[in-house]
């Protein structure tokens, strides 16, 4: 992380581990502030599915490298490099990593997301402060120091 004389903040998102979260998913957070939209790198491994879920707030989401199906009961959406994605607030969906590559998505998502059963009931939800948790402890287990921007310091 490094600034610049007109006070803005690099995050070298190369420079930074991929932390695990469910099998075959891994991010790098980029911004976690306390309101306002969270954002990060999800690397989603080919032939993972990203389960149901549904999100509080808008999402926007590009993705970089990979492919993925947008796993829609109206009929399945091909997401390749280079595409955009907006989910209005309480969109339900789900999603899998396809091709030969993992999966990696910018997103910018606002409030929790909720994880669903196959009956649409809320199994867990996770917000910022439950991916710096997260973040936190596997700083901590791998004996990284946390990125102060992403732990409120600039």
């Amino acid at each position: 992380m490094t600034s610049s004389p007109t006070n803005e903040t690099v995050l070298d998102t190369a420079g930074l581990d991929w932390i695990p979260l469910e099998t075959g998913q891994a991010f790098k957070p980029i911004s976690m502030p306390d309101e306002g939209p969270r954002q990060l790198l999800l690397r989603v491994q080919p032939g993972t599915v990203v389960g149901l879920h549904r999100h509080h707030g808008d999402v926007h989401s590009f993705t970089i490298s990979g492919a993925r199906v947008l796993l829609d009961p109206a009929g399945h959406v091909d997401v390749r490099a280079g595409a955009y994605v907006y989910e209005p607030a309480g969109t339900v969906d789900s999603w899998m990593a396809v091709g030969d590559e993992p999966c990696v998505v910018h997103i910018s998502i606002d409030g929790p997301m909720d994880t669903l059963d196959p009956e649409g009931d809320v199994t867990s939800s996770t917000g910022t402060p439950e991916l710096r948790r997260i973040y936190l402890e596997w700083c901590a287990a791998s004996g990284v120091t946390p990125a102060p921007m992403l732990v409120g310091v600039r």
